[in-house]
């Protein structure tokens, strides 16, 4: 494959560890802005530095946006989806639906509300 390809480009940010775990918790739920100790909070063993570097990633990527709210002390950090991330989310959540008809029989995970489980 081409270096220089769409999808040999686009697979390589999004096939860094973290990086779509990232994205798939930020399109969770009804609330589309985390905090970053929320992000760490919700995904277990990924370090400060790990989720920080990945965060930057996804921002300059323009998959996720980032805000400050300096109105309180001490500033809050928060991430969101972009549009073309809530794609990718939906796009995603369309692969879970092909594996679920035709790869995976999996009852607990067909069963699950897609908002409160990871995808």
């Amino acid at each position: 494959m081409n270096h220089e390809c769409t999808m040999y480009l686009t697979m390589d940010y999004l096939a860094k560890k973290w990086t779509m775990l990232i994205l798939l918790e930020l399109g969770k739920g009804e609330h589309r802005w985390k905090r970053f100790s929320e992000l760490k909070d919700s995904m277990g063993d990924v370090t400060p530095k790990m989720l920080s570097e990945r965060l930057r990633d996804l921002e300059r990527e323009g998959l996720v946006a980032h805000r400050v709210d300096a109105s309180s002390f001490p500033a809050r950090s928060e991430y969101g989806l972009t549009e073309p991330g809530r794609e990718l989310v939906d796009a995603v959540r369309q692969i879970k639906a092909w594996a679920l008809k035709w790869k995976v029989s999996n009852e607990a995970c067909r069963a699950q509300d897609c908002s409160r489980c990871l995808l």
